[in-house]
């Protein structure tokens, strides 16, 4: 076996090319206004949406 340990800090070469590549896609302008309507659409349909009538 070899002597040389591999220390904690030292990055393989996908990892590094994974935190290039974030942020990269970091760096890139985003479109505006998709914080409150994508948070609408993951969250799928909300309790009483299909019932209207049973709102308060």
């Amino acid at each position: 076996m070899s002597d040389h340990t591999k220390s904690e800090s030292a990055e393989t070469p996908m990892e590094r090319a994974l935190r290039m590549k974030r942020a990269a896609d970091q760096a890139k302008p985003k479109p505006p206004g998709r914080g409150k309507v994508h948070r609408e659409q993951v969250a799928g349909v909300t309790a009483g949406a299909s019932k209207p009538w049973m709102k308060k």
